[in-house]
C-alpha cells in the first residue's frame, strides 16, 4: 500500500522536535532523538497503541521525584499513575554508558522497584541496550533477569520462546541502525576486535539470518530464547545452531566464504546476543531504505578506505537511478560499486518494473496474490539479479559488503566481482575474464582490449576521485584517448572514458564527477571527447554539501548515451537540447545534520501520512520530511 499524504501540517519551532506520541514540542537532543526513535519502534514494530504510552511521567522514589522518559500502561488501563506502569523505558544520550552510577542501568531498576507493578524495563542510548525482566523471589526481593527485548503488545515472553515465522517484523525509522552498531560495538567490546574484523564476523552472522528467513517452509533456527540468552550452556547451542546456518551459507556463496570461514567468537554470549538483537526483524521485508541507510553506514564508517572512496549519499543514488531508468531486460553495471548502493537501487526499480507488469498480467494488486504468485514474481526477480546486475571494485572488502547488500536485498551477488577495471583487459584476472564471458555468453578471447568490452546497456557509477591517486602506469594510459600526451592522470578522468567503453552503442551511463571535470579550461579535451563520442542527455549539479561532512567536493551528476560510430560525425554538427539543474538543498547541512522543510516562518513542517505498520495496521504518522530537491529532478 503506497502511503497516503493528507493535507493538514503542523509546524515546529526552530530548535524543537514534535513527540511522536502526544505531539508536545520537545527539545530537539540527542537524548530525544534516541526517545523518538523508540516510541515509533513502540507503535509500528511493536503494537502498542499510543494512548497507553505515556512520556514524562513523574513517580515518587521516597522523597525525589523523578520523570520516567516511556511508560507503558497496561490494556484497558484506566488510571495512568505509578502503580500501574507496566513498561519502563529509559532513553539516553550516547555518551551516557549503561554503568553510569547516576543515568546507568541502576537508575531504570530504581524506577522498576518503585512502580510495583512493572514487569519490564528497557535502558538505551541508541548504541546500547539493556532490558530487563523484574520478579520476585520466595524472600520478597526483586531480582531482574535480562532479556533481549520487551514483548509485543499482547503478548508474554516466556523462558523456551522463539520467534515464528510470519511475526518478525520490519524495522523502522533508525532502530535497525541502532541494532548493527550495538552487535559491532558488542564485538568490539567483549571480542577485543578492531572496528574492521568486528564487521566482518557482524557480517557472516547477518548472511546466516537471511539464509534462515529463506527457509520459510522450516521452523526457525536463527534464534536465542531468554533461558539460552542467560545461561552458557544455552549460548554453546546458540552457537551450534548458527554453526549449521553458516555451513549452508558458505556452501552457497563461495566467492565470498572459504570452505574453513568460522565465526571467530571466543565467547560464546557474544553470538548469543547479536541472535538476540537480529532474530525478531524480518531484514528481506524491510524497507529498502530504512535497510539500506543501516547498512550503508556501518559500512562506511568500518570499511571507508583511503583510495578517493565517498560513497553516494542515498538520494544521490535514487535521483540518479531514475534519471537512467534502467529495464529489466537490460545489463547495468556500477564500475566501482563500493557498498553496493546504486545496484540496490537500480534493482529495486527493475523491481517495481515486474511487478507492475504482473500484476497487470494477474489483473489484481501484490497484496492479493497467492503464495504460489509471490513465488513466481520472486524466482524472476532473482534470475534477472542473477542474469543483469553486476559490480566491479578493486577493494575486496567491498566487493564483499556489496555482495551483502545485494543479498539483503535481492540476491543478485553472483556478478559482484574483484577488479582493477583500469587495468587493459588482457591482464584483467583470468577467473574474472571467465565469470564475464559466461555470463554474457561470449569467449574468453573475446575479452582482449579496450574496444571490445562493450558489453553494458547503462551503468551508474561514482568513481574514486583524487589527485592524490593518480594513474601514471603508460601501460594504462595508452588506452585512453583523454590520456595522450599525459603522464599522470587522476582517475575519475579515466573512468569516463572506461565507462563509455563498457556500454553498448546507445548505452546510458549516468557518473558522479568533480566540476572540475565540466567546467575547469584545462580539461576542455575530456569534454570535447564526451561531445564526439556521446550524445549529452543531462547535467545536475549537485550542492556543495552533498558529501559533508566528509568531503567537500563540488560535484555533478553526468548523464550521456554511447553514439554509434557512423552517428559521431553527424552528432558534432547536429544541435540538441540537453537538461541541466542545479541542486540547491540536499537534505543536509555541511555537519551532515538533517535539514527539514518550513514554513513562511522557518518553522519544521509536519507531514501526516497513512501507512501500513509491521502488524498489518493502518496507523497515521506525522513526521518531517527531509528539504531535498533531489526527489524532484528526475521528475522533471
Amino acid at each position: 500500500m503506497k502511503e497516503k499524504i493528507n493535507i493538514e501540517i503542523v509546524s515546529v519551532p526552530e530548535g524543537k522536535i514534535k513527540d511522536y506520541i502526544d505531539g508536545t514540542f520537545r527539545k530537539d537532543t540527542q537524548e530525544e532523538y534516541v526517545r523518538q526513535n523508540i516510541l515509533k519502534r513502540l507503535v509500528n514494530e511493536l503494537g502498542y497503541p499510543k494512548d497507553l504510552i505515556q512520556v514524562e511521567v513523574g513517580i515518587k522514589i521516597g522523597t525525589n521525584k523523578p520523570r520516567v522518559d516511556i511508560a507503558i500502561f497496561p490494556k484497558d488501563c484506566i488510571l495512568f499513575e505509578q502503580e500501574n506502569i507496566k513498561i519502563i523505558i529509559e532513553c539516553k544520550k550516547e555518551n551516557i554508558k549503561p554503568s553510569d552510577k547516576k543515568e546507568g542501568i541502576d537508575q531504570l531498576k530504581s524506577y522498576m522497584s518503585a512502580c510495583l507493578n512493572s514487569e519490564w524495563g528497557m535502558w538505551t542510548n541508541g548504541k546500547d541496550k539493556e532490558v530487563f525482566k523484574k520478579n520476585i523471589n520466595q524472600k520478597g526481593e526483586f531480582e531482574f533477569y535480562e532479556y533481549s527485548d520487551i514483548p509485543e503488545f499482547g503478548t508474554e515472553i516466556h523462558e523456551d520462546d522463539k520467534p515464528k515465522r510470519g511475526r518478525q517484523r520490519k524495522a523502522v525509522a533508525d532502530n535497525l541502525l541502532f541494532t548493527f552498531k550495538r552487535c559491532h560495538n558488542f564485538i568490539y567490546a567483549f571480542e577485543g576486535f578492531q572496528k574492521q574484523p568486528a564487521f566482518f564476523e557482524l557480517l557472516k552472522v547477518i548472511f546466516c539470518k537471511i539464509e534462515d528467513e529463506k527457509n520459510v517452509l522450516s521452523d526457525i533456527e536463527f534464534f536465542v530464547t531468554p533461558k539460552e540468552r542467560n545461561s552458557r550452556d544455552g549460548q554453546l547451542s546458540v552457537g551450534k545452531r548458527i554453526d549449521k546456518i553458516f555451513t549452508k551459507v558458505k556452501q552457497k556463496y563461495k566467492l565470498i566464504f572459504e570452505q574453513n570461514d568460522k565465526i571467530n567468537f571466543k565467547d560464546p554470549r557474544t553470538l548469543a546476543f547479536i541472535v538476540g538483537e537480529l532474530q525478531d526483524y524480518d531484514l528481506l521485508k524491510t524497507n529498502i531504505d530504512v535497510k539500506g541507510k543501516a547498512y550503508e553506514e556501518i559500512v562506511g564508517a568500518n570499511l571507508r578506505g583511503d583510495r578517493g572512496e565517498f560513497f553516494t549519499p542515498r538520494n544521490v543514488m535514487k535521483m540518479t537511478v531514475e534519471m537512467v531508468n534502467p529495464k529489466p531486460n537490460e545489463r547495468v553495471l556500477d564500475s566501482s560499486c563500493g557498498t553496493g548502493g546504486f545496484l540496490v537501487q537500480a534493482m529495486t526499480l527493475v523491481i517495481q518494473q515486474i511487478e507492475e507488469k504482473i500484476e497487470k498480467q494477474l489483473g489484481k494488486p501484490r497484496i492479493k496474490w497467492t503464495e504460489h504468485e509471490r513465488q513466481i514474481a520472486l524466482d524472476l526477480i532473482r534470475e534477472t539479479a542473477a542474469k543483469n546486475f553486476f559490480g566491479f571494485d578493486i577493494n575486496p572488502d567491498l566487493v564483499k559488503a556489496t555482495k551483502m547488500n545485494m543479498v539483503m536485498n535481492n540476491d543478485g551477488s553472483g556478478n559482484i566481482m574483484r577488479c582493477n577495471s583500469l587495468l587493459p583487459p588482457h591482464e584483467w584476472d583470468y577467473e574474472f575474464k571467465t565469470d564475464l564471458a559466461d555470463v554474457f555468453g561470449i569467449s574468453i578471447d573475446d575479452i582482449t582490449n579496450h574496444n571490445k568490452i562493450g558489453l553494458f546497456d547503462v551503468i551508474v557509477t561514482n568513481p574514486p576521485f583524487g589527485s592524490k591517486i593518480p594513474i601514471n602506469d603508460q601501460n594504462i594510459l595508452t588506452q585512453f584517448d583523454i590520456a595522450q600526451g599525459s603522464n599522470s592522470v587522476p582517475p575519475e578522468q579515466l573512468f569516463v572514458e572506461r565507462c563509455v567503453q563498457f556500454l553498448k552503442p546507445n548505452g546510458r551511463l549516468a557518473i558522479v564527477l568533480p566540476d572540475s571535470i565540466l567546467g575547469t579550461p584545462g580539461l576542455a579535451h575530456i569534454r570535447k571527447w564526451l561531445i564526439k563520442n556521446t550524445k549529452i542527455i543531462a547535467s545536475v549539479d549537485l550542492h556543495a554539501d552533498t558529501f559533508q561532512p566528509r568531503n567537500g567536493t563540488q560535484t555533478s551528476v553526468l548523464i550521456v548515451q554511447k553514439l554509434k560510430d557512423e552517428d559521431k560525425q553527424k552528432s558534432q554538427h547536429e544541435n540538441y537540447n540537453v537538461f541541466m539543474t542545479m541542486v540547491e538543498r540536499v537534505g543536509h547541512d555541511k555537519r551532515g545534520v538533517n535539514l527539514y522543510k518550513r514554513d513562511k516562518d522557518g518553522k519544521i513542517i509536519y507531514f501526516a501520512n497513512e501507512h501500513i505498520n509491521a502488524l498489518g495496521e493502518i496507523v497515521e504518522i506525522e513526521e518531517p520530511q527531509l528539504d531535498d530537491q533531489t526527489r524532484l529532478v528526475a521528475n522533471v
